[in-house]
């Protein structure tokens, strides 16, 4: 459909999609999606609209309101917006995007997560694994094609994933997932040593404080809370396929003592060791 909104150029295009029923349960889906240029003097105030917005802006600036924070957005950048909430953007100068507006039931969650690390603008060196997405969103429209609403979520999902893997450096100093995986890893093989967080966090060169609050951000667990859950974990297994001891079982997966295990034990499943090891089913 041409665009019929002043101060956008008649050659502008977008289109229009209404997700079945399948979909809003299953699958992230598309609503709106277009290529708009946008002349001087451009601007749109919004209180909601209900959608989530990726826009990539391929020439010209913009300026985006948003949350208290006014920020411009260059040429080579992408917005990324919940347009639940207020919003509103605008240019002197005019720019050209290439934008999507989208929901799903796992929308809100990759929103929260992407934002948090990157911010609702945002540099990618790279962005070519987006933009062919986007493209490919945007043509399946224009070109009349059956909307496969499976692929349609896998083209939003490959988008989110994308946004997901990148870390720019302005924005992380240090690439804090690999830190977190590394650690992970290693409490993974080393749960039964007399770990602590001190040590953990020597390991990545963080202070104790910084590094549990990135390790927390990231699992939503605090270190120690992460080991204990290694720990009770492996004890479950062993409690149900092994001939162990409590006691033994105890010890080798970590704790300091019998009364120790079986507290941590018991405040996690409501039940004993022992209790656990004759309870059917898992």
């Amino acid at each position: 459909m041409k665009s019929c909104e002043e101060l956008v150029a008649h050659e502008s295009e977008y289109f229009i999609y209404y997700p079945s029923k399948t979909a809003q349960k299953m699958f992230l889906y598309p609503l709106y999606a277009g290529y708009f240029i946008y002349k001087s003097g451009y601007s749109l105030r919004r209180i909601s609209y209900d959608s989530f917005l990726i826009m990539y802006i391929q020439k010209g600036k913009l300026t985006l309101e948003y949350e208290g924070r006014t920020q411009d957005v260059t040429a080579g950048n992408f917005v990324f917006i919940d347009c639940y909430k207020p919003h509103a953007y605008y240019s002197d100068t005019g720019w050209e995007s290439l934008w999507c507006h989208f929901d799903g039931v796992t929308a809100r969650a990759h929103y929260e997560s992407i934002v948090s690390r990157l911010g609702n603008s945002f540099f990618m060196p790279d962005p070519y694994p987006v933009l062919s997405k986007l493209s490919a969103i945007y043509n399946t429209f224009y070109s009349g094609d059956v909307i496969k609403e499976p692929l349609m979520s896998k083209y939003l999902n490959d988008i989110l994933t994308a946004f997901h893997l990148y870390t720019p450096n302005s924005v992380l100093p240090r690439d804090y997932i690999n830190v977190v995986e590394e650690t992970i890893s290693y409490i993974n093989k080393n749960f039964a040593r007399n770990i602590n967080v001190e040590h953990l966090a020597e390991r990545t060169g963080f202070s104790p404080y910084h590094f549990i609050r990135i390790f927390k951000k990231e699992t939503g667990l605090t270190p120690y809370e992460y080991i204990v859950n290694v720990r009770i974990n492996t004890a479950k297994y062993l409690l149900r396929n092994s001939r162990l001891s409590v006691k033994d079982i105890c010890y080798s997966t970590g704790f300091s003592s019998e009364s120790v295990f079986c507290s941590a034990f018991k405040r996690r499943l409501g039940v004993t060791p022992t209790e656990y090891r004759t309870m059917k089913g898992n």
